[in-house]
């Protein structure tokens, strides 16, 4: 049993645990994708891997399916962080479904001097993280955290937490010299506003000892671009690609 619909589940995964679907589940299984009782969907919770299961009760509001068999260990991404400024709506999905897709462990929405969003609704931005692993083949999902100024989190930066700081001021990269003793370290991304960084935030970022100045090329990239490009970047430097 090979299933092509795959669902992101809270409920813990094993041979022969039931699974009760919520409402929306439902109507996507039932009303949408037009399965019935002995059907096949893919389950992950983003803690026991992938899991075969099978239809086992289909009604308009619920159903239940049944774990069959595991398809796939758990794989975690690696240790990485991205830090970015919110910016339209659908350019701040777009950065959190690709960062999901490629692998980021947490997406971490921070406030800058000049970001142009004050706020986002956290909770559908982790359904779009969701929705990526779903349709990407992922068993993980990372977690997007609620927004909160970028001097907040640097006043309690982990110290063995490296950051490529991605800065359109400065050419030159020095991350392939910091992949050569840094890359067993936890990281971290973080991508500026559509205004850039203040210089306030540059000096402080420029100053701590953790950050790794990158340039993202001689050409002017958009926020949703930028964030995509120097998840590249890092993942060709730290051998994840």
């Amino acid at each position: 049993m090979s299933a092509k619909i795959r669902l992101y589940v809270e409920h813990p995964l094993g041979a022969g645990q039931s699974i009760p679907l919520e409402k929306a589940q439902a109507h996507y299984l039932f009303g949408v994708m037009r399965q019935r009782l002995g059907g096949a969907v893919a389950l992950f919770n983003g803690r026991d891997g992938e899991w075969q299961a099978e239809i086992t009760e289909a009604g308009k509001r619920g159903g239940t399916l049944t774990c069959i068999e595991q398809s796939k260990p758990l794989q975690m991404p690696p240790d990485l962080w991205l830090i970015f400024a919110p910016i339209k709506k659908a350019r701040t999905d777009f950065i959190v479904e690709k960062a999901a897709e490629m692998g980021a462990a947490r997406i971490l929405p921070v406030g800058t001097d000049y970001t142009n969003s004050e706020r986002i609704r956290q909770d559908r931005l982790q359904a779009h993280a969701v929705e990526a692993a779903e349709q990407c083949g992922g068993t993980y999902v990372p977690e997007v955290g609620d927004l909160q100024k970028l001097s907040q989190l640097l006043d309690h930066w982990p110290a063995e937490r490296q950051l490529m700081f991605c800065d359109e001021a400065e050419v030159g990269n020095a991350l392939q010299l910091a992949a050569q003793s840094h890359s067993a370290a936890p990281w971290a991304i973080v991508i500026g506003p559509e205004g850039g960084f203040s210089d306030r935030e540059r000096k402080r970022l420029h100053a701590m000892e953790q950050a790794h100045v990158v340039s993202l090329g001689p050409r002017i990239l958009r926020a949703d671009t930028a964030a995509v490009a120097a998840m590249t970047l890092w993942q060709q430097a730290m051998g994840d690609w």
